[in-house]
C-alpha cells in the first residue's frame, strides 16, 4: 500500500493545531525539526508527544488532547494499494500466518491506511506498529514482537519491505529479508513459494 503525506508536515500540523485554538509559535516550523525527547536508539517517538514537547518548548500548553487530534487530521492519506500486493499476501498466507510490520509514528494512520485499501483487516493475524510498540525497524525489537503476536519464532519470519536499511534489519534478528528493490511485487509469490515450509511472513 502507498499512503500520501503532506508536502510539509509541520505546516500540516500548525495547520490543524490552529483549528483547535491551539496559539502555534512564531517559530514553530524550528521547534518542530528539533528534537525534544531523549529516547534510547531505535525508540519510536509518537508524534503528538513530540508536537506536544515543540510547543510546550515555546511556552504553549496544548490542552485536551489537541495535539493528538492534530497530529492524527494532519496525517489523513489517500491510499492506493498496490498491484500485486493482494497476490503477495495471499501467497504469503499459504505459508503461514502474515502481519504488517510497520515504522509509524502517527496513531491511527496504519488502521485508516488499511480501511482505505483494498484489503480486510481479517486479511492480516496481526498489525505491529512501531508507534504501538516503542521500537522502530531496524530495531529487533519490532521484529520480535511482530513474531510473538504471530506466534512464531523470529527466525521464521521473512519480512517483505523496501527499504534495506529498515526492512533489512530482519536479517540482523535472524529472519528473512525479501527487498522488493531486488524483486518486483508480483514475483513475491513464487519468491515465497520457493521458501521453505517453516518459514512465515510479515508483510509491510
Amino acid at each position: 500500500m502507498t499512503a500520501d503525506r503532506p508536502d510539509d508536515p509541520a505546516d500540516a500540523v500548525a495547520t490543524e493545531l490552529a483549528k483547535r485554538d491551539v496559539a502555534v509559535p512564531d517559530d514553530w516550523a524550528a521547534a518542530y525539526a528539533e528534537p525534544h525527547v531523549d529516547a534510547p536508539d531505535g525508540a519510536e517517538v509518537p508524534l503528538p508527544a513530540h508536537v506536544s514537547h515543540a510547543l510546550a518548548s515555546r511556552g504553549v500548553d496544548a490542552e485536551h488532547n489537541a495535539a493528538r487530534r492534530a497530529v492524527v487530521a494532519a496525517f489523513d492519506p489517500t491510499v492506493e494499494t498496490r498491484p500485486g500486493a493482494l497476490e503477495a499476501v495471499d501467497a504469503a498466507r499459504k505459508r503461514g500466518p502474515v502481519a504488517i510490520c510497520s515504522n509509524c509514528s502517527v496513531p491511527e494512520l496504519v488502521g485508516r491506511t488499511l480501511v482505505r485499501s483494498a484489503f480486510e483487516r481479517d486479511d492480516f493475524d496481526a498489525i505491529v506498529t512501531s508507534v504501538g510498540c516503542g521500537w522502530r525497524k531496524p530495531a529487533p525489537e519490532i521484529f520480535d514482537r511482530t513474531a510473538a503476536e504471530l506466534g512464531v519464532p523470529t527466525a521464521d519470519l521473512v519480512h517483505v519491505g523496501d527499504d534495506p536499511r529498515t526492512d533489512g534489519g530482519i536479517e540482523a534478528a535472524g529472519g528473512t529479508a525479501v527487498l522488493l528493490e531486488d524483486l518486483a511485487l508480483a514475483d513475491v509469490p513464487a519468491r515465497l513459494a520457493a521458501s521453505t515450509p517453516d518459514e512465515h511472513s510479515s508483510n509491510d
